[in-house]
């Protein structure tokens, strides 16, 4: 998955300072080494770093921190009832949640085909969706596309799911005489399960990377969901750049009520779910009014929260987790001032802050950058002094 992990640590610095450029467009590197390193846990991190090394980097990147029986990078020594657990749902549980969720994403993409059928996908500013299509096929795309969504999720071992809704005293805004829509739904980000609650949920669009477009069966169904995807090598002049294209879908789902509602992860990674790293501006440019909704994953044995461990092993002890837990909790309308309107970044921090203190979340000032360097020095990196003692920002 990922090449030259020394190498990319000792310029990670020079690229911080650039990577505030763009609030939209994500940098989509593999955050961890495929290549396998011994599956005794300890054994990999503990020859690399000591444990006085180690609790400093805890405390330095305390949101990326795994605290579950697995261990840091799902690498940790396991308690012999442990291991009876994992294996027993290696042989029984796995294949038949494996099984069951190809079923399901399949039905979900013939239903998406024959929804398609004979239509041309919107095609506009370099993008491709049948999100804007109408009647009989939008409703079974969308209503099945919930109902399907939440199926996977009973798949995967989250078989009820408590939402709330909150309200908030904001008598210290501007109210407007009705009712908006929104223009996005604004969330935290823990795992790539979030994404499945939304779709159950409210079914919007997200933000993706362009190959996504291009795999199989999920490529349909992000099309459908109506996707913006990112283009990075795109330099032609027609080309006006994902945030200006996620800014004028957010103003269009906010103005009718027929659009796509857009879904964004401010953060722009993921942590393990106690904390709230600095939001982009992506989402508050449109100047309309957003919706935050907190998702809150409770474990005993395994985290959901996909923070320091590779995709493959994350999958693997999930299904192989009996039990998940999720919590969904659906804040008030939020109708930015004037104020806010006229500064996206002071409209970005206020939500934020909010949805820290409604969430009892822990605000944090790191991001991505930060969780390279956490993630290169967890996996042995030569650079490891100059990570423990850089000076904070």
């Amino acid at each position: 998955m990922m090449k030259g992990m020394e190498s990319e640590l000792k310029d990670l610095n020079s690229k911080a300072a650039k990577s505030n450029g763009n609030d939209t467009v994500r940098d989509d590197r593999p955050l961890l080494r495929s290549d396998s390193v011994s599956s005794t846990t300890t054994s990999t991190t503990a020859t690399a770093i000591t444990a006085a090394e180690l609790q400093e980097l805890e405390k330095k990147f305390a949101a990326y921190v795994r605290r579950d029986v697995y261990g840091t990078m799902g690498r940790g020594e396991l308690a012999a009832k442990e291991k009876l657990l994992l294996g027993f749902a290696l042989v029984t549980l796995l294949p038949i949640r494996v099984i069951l969720a190809g079923i399901v994403l399949a039905v979900y993409y013939v239903i998406c085909r024959v929804c398609t059928l004979f239509l041309s996908p919107n095609r506009e500013d370099e993008q491709e969706d049948y999100a804007h299509m109408g009647g009989w096929r939008r409703i079974v795309i969308v209503r099945c596309g919930k109902a399907l969504s939440r199926v996977m999720l009973f798949v995967f071992g989250f078989y009820w799911i408590p939402e709330s809704t909150t309200s908030i005293n904001q008598e210290d805004k501007p109210q407007p005489e009705k009712t908006e829509r929104p223009g996005v739904i604004i969330s935290n980000h823990v795992s790539y399960l979030d994404i499945l609650y939304h779709m159950s949920s409210s079914f919007p669009s997200f933000v993706a990377k362009r190959s996504v477009a291009k795999l199989p069966l999920v490529g349909l169904i992000s099309k459908c969901l109506g996707c913006i995807y990112v283009q990075r090598e795109s330099k032609s002049s027609d080309f006006k750049g994902v945030s200006a294209v996620v800014t004028e879908r957010i103003r269009e789902a906010h103005q009718n009520e027929s659009a796509p509602l857009m879904m964004l992860f401010p953060e722009g990674t993921t942590t393990n779910g106690d904390f709230l790293l600095p939001f982009k501006t992506g989402g508050f440019l449109a100047k309309a009014p957003v919706l935050p909704v907190i998702l809150k994953y409770h474990y005993q044995r395994f985290s959901p929260a996909w923070d320091s461990i590779s995709g493959v092993r994350h999958v693997i002890f999930l299904l192989c987790q009996f039990v998940n837990y999720m919590e969904a909790t659906q804040l008030p309308l939020y109708y930015p001032s004037q104020q806010e309107k006229d500064d996206p970044k002071l409209y970005a921090d206020n939500v934020r802050r909010l949805m820290a203190s409604e969430g009892n979340l822990t605000l944090s000032d790191i991001g991505l950058a930060e969780k390279r360097i956490y993630h290169a020095a967890l996996n042995g990196n030569n650079s490891l002094p100059s990570v423990l003692h850089q000076k904070d920002d």
